[in-house]
């Protein structure tokens, strides 16, 4: 069964809008074994000078059996990659991007001495909420252009995002149904994909 690394950068758990828009993706979901990565109870740092001196002495000896790499060996192994994350400083929440630190790994997530992507997936979905009135496109809005040449550079075929925005500065009833139509976006988009 082909596997789906989800990415859960929900930092509000249940409560969150953007796992809303998580579960309506999930609950369409078929054919596809899941793993979850809970962002806020990984125990990772951003890399320092000592972890990165150790990550670069290891990928030069080309000793890749450290638990350092597990979450860059377990993302280069996915089929599928689903990213929640809710739009945060212009951008994605600080363990997110501490995470894909720890993916981008030379050997593992690409090739050090061609820059060509190692991963297998064939395509990176993110799932995201804003509450600023910041449309998809806005030069303000600097997640997905992150995410995209992430994307490209980890040698993932395709990149689709679903998300809604201006949640905060909205009546409630104008929120409900921007969270409805994207809840039903990223079901049509589980649907469409093929196993």
């Amino acid at each position: 069964m082909k596997k789906v690394l989800f990415a859960d950068g929900c930092i509000r758990g249940d409560i969150s809008r953007t796992a809303r828009l998580a579960r309506a993706f999930f609950s369409a979901l078929g054919g596809y074994e899941t793993e979850r990565v809970d962002l806020e109870s990984l125990p990772i740092l951003p890399l320092g000078r000592e972890l990165l001196e150790k990550r670069n002495g290891l990928t030069e000896r080309g000793e890749y059996g450290d638990p350092l790499f597990d979450l860059a060996k377990q993302f280069a192994a996915a089929d599928l990659i689903v990213i929640a994350a809710p739009f945060w400083d212009m951008g994605i929440p600080a363990k997110l991007k501490t995470y894909f630190e720890h993916v981008s790994v030379s050997g593992v997530a690409f090739d050090g001495e061609t820059c060509k992507g190692k991963c297998r997936a064939e395509r990176m979905i993110y799932l995201t909420t804003r509450g600023l009135d910041i449309p998809d496109g806005d030069e303000q809005e600097q997640a997905t252009p992150y995410l995209k040449a992430l994307c490209r550079f980890f040698g993932i075929g395709a990149f689709d995002s679903v998300s809604a925005f201006g949640l905060d500065v909205i009546s409630e009833e104008e929120c409900e149904r921007r969270l409805s139509l994207a809840e039903k976006e990223a079901k049509e988009l589980a649907e469409s994909l093929e196993v």
